[in-house]
């Protein structure tokens, strides 16, 4: 006969203590949506009995199936490719989640296309997890879906506060620090440093970009910075502007890219500079951030764990559907890559 389960064993599993265990099932003291969520997923993996207490279900195997909405953009770019890959797969590695992904991609980075791309959702999917700019526009398609019952979390960048119903991504403040300070240690001398940023609208992206800054005046006087540019998120628009740049100025430091077109800046830097001259740090590690670290064009890529943040996502989103469960602000430790760390 097979051992029963305690709440010890589910404790062991999620990685948290007995005491936490506790507090989740019985609301003695506020749990936080992150420990939540791990505790969720952890009794679903198991089969642990304490499931019915913390969803209301025993198990979603022969219950109604979930749709579970999300919206990306950049479809071509090689980090959503992944990401897109990484949800689909991780869908069918979650025991007992019977669900549908409602996967759509925005055509553009324009406010009205993300806005009625969201509309469009409506009827479609339980619960909408999207990547988009903060703007009146998709604020107002935000608040219609939530009259709808449709609740919005916004995935790596901020938008739509006061009516999206959680946040799940990096510390995007933290990351630009963590930019500044290795540009900082890795700039050989005095000189000037080059950052791009996918838009104005980007919320994660200004607050990468205030991180960096901030880190820059109060450790590193001896670098300059350049006028922030917007590169849309497009690997051609940030090959040229890096060419200019190291063209016009020989005492080009470090580069920042903080979102999207990061290829486009380390093939600027290998047919301009040698290896370590010049600090790059980029959001992402792709085969073309890959390979500039091998090479020594890239510093250091601050990354985002897919694997980890997708399995918190359909969690969460499972759990605000069945059990009317807050999502809350998750932020989840980047996937730190160095040279020497391949």
């Amino acid at each position: 006969m097979a051992k029963r389960q305690g709440l010890a064993d589910l404790a062991a599993a999620a990685g948290v203590s007995l005491a936490t265990v506790d507090r989740a099932l019985n609301g003695r003291e506020a749990v936080s949506a992150t420990t939540r969520a791990l505790i969720l997923e952890a009794a679903r993996r198991v089969g642990h009995p304490a499931l019915v207490r913390l969803t209301g279900q025993v198990s979603r195997g022969s219950g109604p199936e979930l749709r579970l909405g999300v919206m990306l953009h950049k479809q071509g770019q090689d980090f959503y490719k992944a990401f897109a890959e990484t949800l689909n797969r991780t869908l069918t590695q979650i025991p007992g989640l019977r669900a549908r992904l409602v996967l759509e991609f925005s055509g553009s980075q324009s406010p009205s296309d993300m806005a009625n791309l969201m509309r469009a959702m409506a009827g479609r999917c339980d619960v909408l997890a999207a990547t988009a700019v903060n703007h009146p526009e998709v604020t107002a398609a935000v608040e219609e879906l939530r009259a709808e019952g449709v609740r919005v979390v916004a995935l790596l960048s901020e938008f739509a506060p006061g009516a999206r119903a959680g946040y799940l991504g990096l510390d995007n403040l933290k990351i630009g620090r963590v930019a500044g300070w290795v540009t900082t240690l890795s700039a050989r001398a005095p000189g000037k440093v080059l950052l791009f940023v996918g838009g104005h609208r980007w919320h994660g992206h200004e607050l990468r970009e205030a991180g960096f800054r901030a880190y820059l005046r109060e450790a590193a006087p001896h670098l300059q910075m350049l006028e922030t540019v917007v590169n849309l998120e497009t690997r051609h628009l940030t090959y040229e502007t890096t060419l200019a740049a190291l063209r016009r100025h020989d005492d080009l430091r470090g580069i920042y890219v903080a979102g999207g077109g990061m290829e486009g800046a380390i093939a600027a830097l290998r047919v301009s500079r040698r290896p370590g001259e010049v600090a790059m740090v980029v959001p992402a590690l792709t085969p073309d951030s890959r390979a500039g670290l091998a090479d020594g064009f890239v510093t250091l890529v601050t990354d985002t764990p897919l694997d980890r943040l997708c399995r918190a996502l359909f969690t969460g989103m499972a759990a605000m559907v069945e059990s009317r469960a807050e999502f809350g602000q998750i932020f989840l430790p980047p996937d730190i890559h160095l040279p020497e760390g391949l």
